[in-house]
């Protein structure tokens, strides 16, 4: 008899292990989304994607978020740019269905749905700080404290809903500091979802002040097709983002004109960087960089050895912008856990596209070659019990809004174009029925730097480029050929894919419900 209560009590006991385990994420609050984005942030530039240049320049804290949560290896953007980028995270839609396709000319439309109206309407405080660049103010959001257009390094100007302030300070640390003010004096009575976008790294790379120095010494990788010739490749060969050739050498590569001076080389946008630093802050800058401009014009060098120099000088100043960046969000992971905030928090890190270190000779991004198209995104779920865990399904930016309102448990409206992939990061995720192909678009020109516009698809290693105003067509083995320099369109051997890729592209432009006007 005591035997066989022994074993009901043991049965029990399971029971009700079992019946808290599985209610684990049940017993927490809501959850709030803490949605961290930075731009023209390159994954070769994040050390959990293993580049590399990245474990000269390693990311310590935004490394942690993918060790306690989710790495997206295969996540995409629709259209590598700025501003149409911030559009689709926020709509769930393609450029051509949210109307903001472009960069300059166009005005976003924030009274459509988007994720921070519907979560407004649904009891969520919302809020966006930092970089907003949609060429209107934000709809949507209980407290906006956005930076004026593309934002400036030093000493920015923030747009409140009642004033235009400068600040001084660095606009990371500034971006940091008034996230974290927002969150200690919200209403703590709603869950929150909160937009912090940094402007860092975007052009034209100026580091923080104690980081100035930080790679100086550093010599990063060469990307072996640094000097691409685009050899069959006709919209490649006529880009104007060539660092050694492209890059201005005052705004862009701090190059002075000669030994000893304190004058910048040709500056594009004076206003957005030595413009905006008070007199000791330009005397601090141009002391810290004083030495290695002056070895430029003191060492003779062939005209290889300068554009590596030029290469080295990018990616220097650029991956300091990124320890700063990386450095906040150590700061917003120590703040929500001091808070309280970090078991019912949803933290995403990504960028509002990809970016170039190098690859094909270029910095930017518009393109959909892989080191633009392709975009980080990091998630640390608490609410699943899983961590440090790769998931390589094909991801896209239009896919954020519906995940994170099924996260919330909001409903999707039915035009939003993504899915939620919220089901690739619980139990049985190799069960779940996904996407085998993407749809990329890009439409910005005639523009800056000279892109052609393109659209394509990308299905299994295989990626099929349309340059639809010049009836250029490029196709790609990222298998054998990753670094994209091999346009195998017309090679007779892959003459069954070109034709199933040209179906799926036809197939996607249907799905999408892409206008004719924007195809030709």
């Amino acid at each position: 008899m005591i035997h066989r209560i022994n074993i009901l009590l043991l049965i029990l006991a399971g029971l009700l292990v079992a019946s808290c385990s599985g209610n684990k994420s049940k017993n927490k609050k809501q959850p709030n989304i803490l949605f961290i984005m930075t731009d023209d942030h390159a994954l070769q530039a994040i050390s959990s994607y293993g580049h590399p240049i990245s474990k000269l320049a390693p990311t310590p804290n935004i490394d942690r978020l993918a060790n306690e949560g989710f790495l997206f290896t295969e996540n995409y953007c629709a259209n590598s740019i700025c501003g149409p980028s911030r559009a689709t995270v926020l709509t769930g839609k393609h450029s051509h269905a949210n109307g903001f396709m472009k960069n300059d000319g166009t005005r976003f439309n924030g009274e459509q749905a988007t994720i921070a109206n519907i979560l407004q309407n649904n009891g969520f405080e919302t809020a966006v700080i930092g970089k907003w660049h949609l060429n209107s103010l934000p709809v949507g959001f209980d407290h906006y404290n956005i930076l004026h257009d593309q934002g400036e390094y030093n000493n920015p100007d923030f747009i409140t809903k009642d004033t235009t302030v400068k600040e001084k300070g660095y606009v990371t640390s500034l971006i940091t500091k008034h996230t974290q003010e927002w969150l200690s004096n919200r209403d703590t009575k709603k869950p929150f979802f909160l937009m912090m976008h940094h402007k860092a790294p975007h052009r034209n790379w100026i580091p923080e002040e104690k980081y100035y120095r930080l790679f100086e010494n550093t010599e990063f990788p060469i990307p072996s097709n640094y000097f691409d010739n685009y050899k069959g490749r006709q919209a490649a060969a006529g880009q104007e983002m060539n660092i050694y050739v492209d890059a201005y050498e005052g705004h862009d590569l701090k190059m002075v004109t000669g030994v000893d001076s304190d004058t910048l080389l040709y500056d594009r946008w004076p206003d957005v960087f030595f413009g905006r630093m008070t007199d000791e802050e330009r005397k601090t800058f141009l002391e810290a960089y004083r030495e290695r401009n002056n070895d430029y014009y003191l060492t003779e060098r062939t005209e290889k050895e300068k554009a590596e120099w030029k290469l080295q000088r990018y990616l220097q100043d650029y991956l300091a912008c990124v320890r700063s960046v990386d450095e906040s969000v150590g700061e917003m992971y120590q703040y929500l856990e001091e808070n309280d905030m970090l078991d019912n928090t949803i933290v995403v890190y990504t960028s509002d596209q990809g970016f170039f270190l190098g690859e094909h000779g270029w910095f930017d991004k518009r393109w959909m070659y892989e080191e633009s198209f392709r975009m980080p995104l990091i998630i640390r779920n608490p609410y699943t019990n899983k961590q440090g865990v790769e998931i390589d399904n094909f991801t896209q930016n239009i896919d954020f809004a519906p995940t994170f309102l099924d996260m919330l448990g909001v409903e999707t409206p039915t035009d939003m174009q993504g899915e939620s992939f919220l089901p690739l990061m619980e139990e049985n995720a190799e069960d779940v029925p996904w996407r085998k192909s993407l749809y990329y678009h890009y439409y910005e020109f005639p523009g800056f730097h000279n892109v052609r516009a393109h659209n394509g698809v990308k299905k299994d290693q295989f990626k099929l480029i349309h340059f639809y105003k010049d009836s250029v067509w490029e196709m790609y083995d990222l298998e054998s050929d990753p670094d994209e320099m091999i346009n195998i369109y017309d090679n007779p051997k892959y003459q069954d894919k070109k034709t199933e890729l040209h179906n799926e592209l036809d197939s996607l432009i249907l799905k999408y419900q892409v206008p004719d006007k924007y195809l030709n």
